[in-house]
């Protein structure tokens, strides 16, 4: 199913942007997890519209309401049910939309792939389905704290042309909620306000870049071949609207190392344990984790819908031109943070279960 992500931690997303609401079911939660509202509002308040100048200002709370799967404050490890009702929405804002293309958006490849779609505010393909998968981390956060001691934490290391300058070691949640830009460096967050707010005015948008990382990770996460822990990251994270790029690691600057210095040298660590001087594998050595931080990239494009007019046509074929109306974002970075921490969540909640798993099994003798 297209709206159903993961193996054993299973999130399902509905829902569409000016429907009733929005929401997911999520299945393989283990029971006896305690677990309130405040676990999954605190992400949605990080991802909410309105919360700055810098944002779309449609004025949603995006309050959350636990349906089932949740009682006395603990799970019950039977399905849980996360509804988050739409209050703002503007339909008639898109009514110009209703036989015309808007350019790199899915209006087009929707028609294209049902002969239908929803043209008031994207339907499923508007970024507020993202509602869904936010609340379902919220979920995945609080297990991976509680089994692991796993923080995952992401901030905008560049907007257009303007890049950060960041420590990954050093970067705090407090850092990064610090500034609306949600970049963890001030001179640059400042930089970004300006570009941002003049993109604005100008009818425009920019795209950029969201770092991730997840401390604590424990060593062996991850399948062999198709089910790889880098290739599922990469693979959830693609998923998100607006996505176009995602980096492991070094990523493609590695490509202009050589083996001598990407290769992470093995160490020996405190307790007896094995690190590696280096992480230039972000974490991942043969799609397994190693239990160095998990260190991601998401490249994000410029938002599609903007104010200024723009040629197009219609759903017969003929040219137009538009400009968008109502309330959108001139640059999708600051809001994405908390969006790209849930599919990091997501793939490690789901594969920490599918690794425990096989810890079932009783101990096997030692290697000689």
């Amino acid at each position: 199913m297209a709206s159903t992500f993961g193996t054993l931690f299973r999130v399902s997303t509905f829902g569409e942007s000016h429907g009733g609401g929005v929401g997911v079911v999520i299945d393989g939660c283990p029971p006896r997890l305690a677990l309130d509202l405040a676990d999954l509002q605190h992400d949605l308040d990080r991802r909410r519209p309105g919360q700055s100048k810098l944002v779309t200002q449609r004025d949603e709370a995006d309050r959350a309401e636990i349906l089932s799967g949740v009682f006395g404050g603990f799970t019950t490890g039977t399905p849980i049910a996360v509804l988050v009702r739409n209050n703002d929405h503007k339909s008639g804002a898109y009514e110009h939309l209703r036989d015309a293309y808007r350019p790199s958006h899915a209006d087009f490849t929707y028609d294209a792939k049902y002969g239908f779609r929803d043209w008031a505010g994207g339907g499923r393909a508007s970024a507020r389905e993202t509602i869904g998968r936010v609340a379902a981390a919220g979920i995945a956060r609080r297990l991976l704290h509680e089994v692991a001691g796993v923080e995952v934490l992401a901030w905008v290391s560049s907007v257009h042309a303007i890049d950060a300058e960041v420590d990954p070691a050093q970067v705090s949640l407090e850092s990064v909620e610090a500034h609306p830009t949600r970049c963890p460096d001030p001179d640059a967050a400042a930089r970004m306000t300006e570009a941002i707010e003049q993109a604005r005015h100008d009818g425009d948008s920019l795209g950029g870049v969201v770092d991730c990382i997840a401390r604590g990770v424990p060593k062996g996460l991850g399948e062999p071949v198709f089910d790889k822990l880098d290739a599922d990251l990469a693979g959830a994270l693609m998923s998100l609207p607006a996505a176009k790029g995602v980096e492991i690691g070094s990523g493609f600057s590695g490509t202009r190392m050589t083996g001598l210095t990407h290769n992470d040298p093995f160490v020996p660590g405190p307790e007896g344990s094995i690190r590696t001087a280096t992480n230039h594998s972000g974490g991942i050595q043969g799609g397994i984790s190693n239990g160095e931080d998990v260190h991601v990239r998401v490249a994000f494009k410029p938002t599609g819908t903007i104010a200024s007019e723009q040629t197009t046509v219609t759903r017969h074929g003929e040219a137009t031109t538009l400009a968008a109306r109502g309330r959108h974002d001139p640059c999708v970075l600051p809001r994405a943070v908390p969006v790209v921490e849930s599919m990091v969540l997501l793939t490690l909640a789901d594969h920490w279960l599918r690794q425990r798993a096989l810890d079932v099994l009783p101990p096997l003798p030692e290697r000689p």
